[in-house]
Formats: structure tokens, C-alpha cells, sequence
């Protein structure tokens, strides 16, 4: 089977929502916003400022998706493309068809198309070296790294249980 990343459409707001969410309870840093969720989403699946890649039927469950936004950079005037999540449901990790590979393929195909520069990263506390090693696989040496102090991804969801 040939895994295809699509550009997102607003049917995709319900399965984009359902994923937004399960990527918060595995790797946000504290609880989600629903509202600031939407206020990102909605826009990129109307190509606002922002697109979505989307893996699954149009309306449907989606099996991984990457969020991508245009904006400038806290200390510039330039758009540059900017990752907010690249997330694949855990029931499609070990299938066949690389999901999380594909979506990295369509947001680089993004940036070249754009002319904007891609900022994407991995921002987890959860199997981190196998996420890096996949973007080194893709993009070459990493251009920095994140420290957490003081809180742990995915920390909250557990909390709330």
C-alpha cells in the first residue's frame, strides 16, 4: 500500500482535532486549549497562513498529519515555514509506508515550493533518539536542541488520570 500525504481540507477539522489532541496527551508539555488548538488548525486546512499535510480519507480518521504555519520569526519581518506538530496515530507507528517519513517529504516539498525556510524540530520526551535520528535521516545534523527543566512531555495527561 502507497501511504499519500494530501493537503488537509476543513472536512478534516474533526480528525485533525482528535489527533491534535492524543499528540498533546503524549507530548505536551501541560494541558491543551481546545480553542488554540482550533486557531491554528482551522486556518491551515483553509490554506491561511498555514497547510496541512494529511494522512486517511477526506472527513475521515486521520492516521498522521503534520501542521504547518507561515510566520516570522520573533526577531524578523520574513515568513518562514514553521512545524507545530508532526504526529502519527499510534496504531499506524509500525505499519508499512512510513507515515512520520512521508509527512517530513511533504513539509520539505512545502518549504521549497514557498521559498520560506523550514523550522521543524522534536520537542518530546518520548523515544526522542529514534524521532532524532529520523530527522537526521531527512534533514542532516541538527541546528540546536531543546532542555525541559522542571516538567516532562506528556507529564500532565498522566497527572489528570
Amino acid at each position: 500500500m502507497m501511504v499519500k500525504v494530501r493537503i488537509g481540507t476543513p472536512e478534516d477539522v474533526d480528525g485533525m482535532m482528535a489527533l491534535s489532541l492524543a499528540a498533546c496527551a503524549e507530548n505536551g508539555l501541560t494541558d491543551p486549549n481546545p480553542i488554540k488548538l482550533l486557531e491554528q488548525i482551522w486556518p491551515s486546512l483553509h490554506q491561511d497562513k498555514g497547510i496541512v499535510g494529511a494522512i486517511g480519507p477526506v472527513g475521515g480518521k486521520l492516521e498522521a498529519a503534520i501542521l504547518l504555519r507561515t510566520e516570522p520569526l520573533w526577531y524578523s519581518d520574513k515568513l518562514s515555514l514553521v512545524e507545530r506538530a508532526v504526529f502519527v496515530d499510534p496504531e499506524y507507528r509500525n505499519a508499512k509506508g512510513g507515515r512520520a517519513a512521508r509527512l517530513i517529504e511533504f513539509a520539505k516539498t512545502a518549504s521549497e515550493s514557498l521559498d520560506m525556510p523550514l523550522v521543524i524540530g522534536i520537542l518530546s520526551s518520548q523515544r526522542a533518539a529514534s524521532k532524532v535520528k529520523l530527522y537526521e535521516r531527512h534533514f542532516g545534523p541538527p541546528s540546536g536542541a531543546y532542555w525541559l527543566w522542571h516538567g516532562k512531555t506528556g507529564e500532565w495527561a498522566n497527572a489528570a488520570e
